[in-house]
């Protein structure tokens, strides 16, 4: 078990880390379009790699319909395993849309071992969602 300040330093550790090996700038929040953005996470059970909207349900409601219209795009030519959730609760409850996906092996951020398949992993999903949205961000905009 490690404390609280043990898990913040390895979080720490990790995200530095991450960003040592794979020195860019992610789009990440930076979209220019309101509620939508990517995210990291990572934690002690899992990893995965997700775009989230979450504005208000009107807003939610037409970003959703847009990129279930480029579903076969993404799928076909970026992230053949992606999942889609209209319906994604976080862990405090919030209700938002979410594509995302996970990484398929067990994975713990207080597990050194593990971060390095991580770190590919993030690079190698992010920069695919990030080709996808460069190609498609006027639809998605509009």
């Amino acid at each position: 078990m490690f404390s609280k300040e043990e898990s913040r330093q390895l979080r720490e550790e990790f995200w530095t880390s991450f960003g040592k090996s794979f020195p860019r700038k992610w789009i990440l929040y930076d979209t220019k379009i309101k509620g939508f953005s990517f995210k990291f996470h990572f934690d002690t059970k899992k990893a995965l790699v997700a775009l989230d909207l979450e504005d208000d349900l009107e807003n939610r409601i037409k970003y959703w319909e847009k990129l279930q219209s480029l579903k076969a795009i993404l799928v076909s030519e970026h992230i053949s395993e992606v999942i889609f959730e209209e319906e994604y609760f976080l862990e405090n409850g919030k209700e938002i849309s979410r594509i995302y996906l996970p990484l398929e092996q067990k994975v713990s951020i207080h597990n050194k071992n593990t971060w390095r398949d991580v770190m590919v992993f993030f690079n190698e999903t992010m920069h695919q969602f990030e080709l996808f949205f460069d190609a498609y961000r006027d639809i998605l905009e509009s």
